[in-house]
C-alpha cells in the first residue's frame, strides 16, 4: 500500500512539474514575450555598444596625450611666435604714365601668360 501512494505522489509530482515547465515555455513563446525578449536583447546590446564606443574615446584621448607628449606639443614654455609681418600693396605706377599718352595712340597691353583668360 505505501509503495502504491509514493508513486502515486511521485507520479503527480512530476506531471505538476511537467505542466509548470511546459506552461513557462509555451508563455515564452507567445509573441508579446518574444517581443520583449528581443527588446531586452537590443537593449543589452547597445548598453554594450556604447560601452565599447566609451573605451575607444578613452584609448582615443590616451594615445592622443601620449603623441602629444612625444611631439613635445603639451611643452608650457613654448616661445611665441614673432607676430605676422604685413605686405604692403605696391601702387600701379603705369596708371600714372598712361595719362599723358596722346588719345589716338594705341598702348594696349598683351599678357604673356598663356593660362589668363582673353
Amino acid at each position: 500500500m505505501f509503495r502504491r501512494t509514493f508513486w502515486f505522489t511521485a507520479g503527480a509530482a512530476a506531471g505538476v512539474w511537467a505542466t509548470t515547465k511546459v506552461n513557462r515555455k509555451l508563455k515564452q513563446l507567445t509573441p508579446e514575450s518574444l517581443a520583449a525578449q528581443a527588446a531586452n536583447k537590443a537593449i543589452d546590446a547597445g548598453h554594450r555598444l556604447k560601452d565599447f564606443a566609451l573605451d575607444v574615446r578613452d584609448g582615443m584621448v590616451q594615445r592622443e596625450a601620449e603623441l602629444d607628449d612625444a611631439l613635445g606639443l603639451n611643452a608650457p614654455d613654448l616661445p611665441e611666435l614673432p607676430p605676422q609681418a604685413r605686405i604692403v600693396a605696391i601702387e600701379n605706377h603705369n596708371a600714372a604714365h598712361q595719362k599723358h599718352v596722346h588719345p589716338n595712340q594705341n598702348h594696349t597691353k598683351y599678357s604673356y601668360n598663356r593660362n589668363e583668360d582673353h
